[in-house]
């Protein structure tokens, strides 16, 4: 149900270590799903230096505004500039063209932390 390659946030963000290292995000099925249709989604700006948990954007579906939080520390390098004109993308395909961010971590071995998918799935079927 959520893919292996990926780290997960008890927020309902996740992450893929891309080759280079970076680290590309998003909010989670299960997120965008309880969510609804989205909207509208509101990104920082690439050189946006966030810590970890920091509220950093919003997504407005049909149903409510919920804010998007840093999985990790480090720098924006990139935003999915596509979904302000089509958020719907999000809804559509979560893990693949509804990434949000592309961040250079600060700490590259906080990854390690996050959430596999095991043990988000727990974590989503204890809520």
């Amino acid at each position: 149900m959520y893919p292996d390659e990926l780290k997960y946030t008890i927020e309902h963000e996740w992450v893929r270590v891309e080759a280079d290292g970076v680290v590309t995000c998003g909010i989670t099925d299960y997120a965008q799903d309880a969510l609804g249709d989205i909207v509208f989604v509101t990104l920082p700006e690439p050189g946006t230096v966030m810590s970890s948990g920091d509220a950093i954007g919003e997504v407005e579906s049909t149903k409510s505004v919920s804010d998007v939080y840093a999985p990790l520390a480090g720098t924006v390098l990139a935003r999915n500039d596509a979904l302000e004109a089509t958020p719907e993308i999000v809804n559509a395909d979560p893990y693949g063209e509804g990434w949000m961010l592309r961040i250079e971590l600060e700490r590259p071995e906080d990854v390690d932390d996050l959430l596999d998918a095991a043990a988000y799935a727990d974590h989503v079927a204890s809520a």
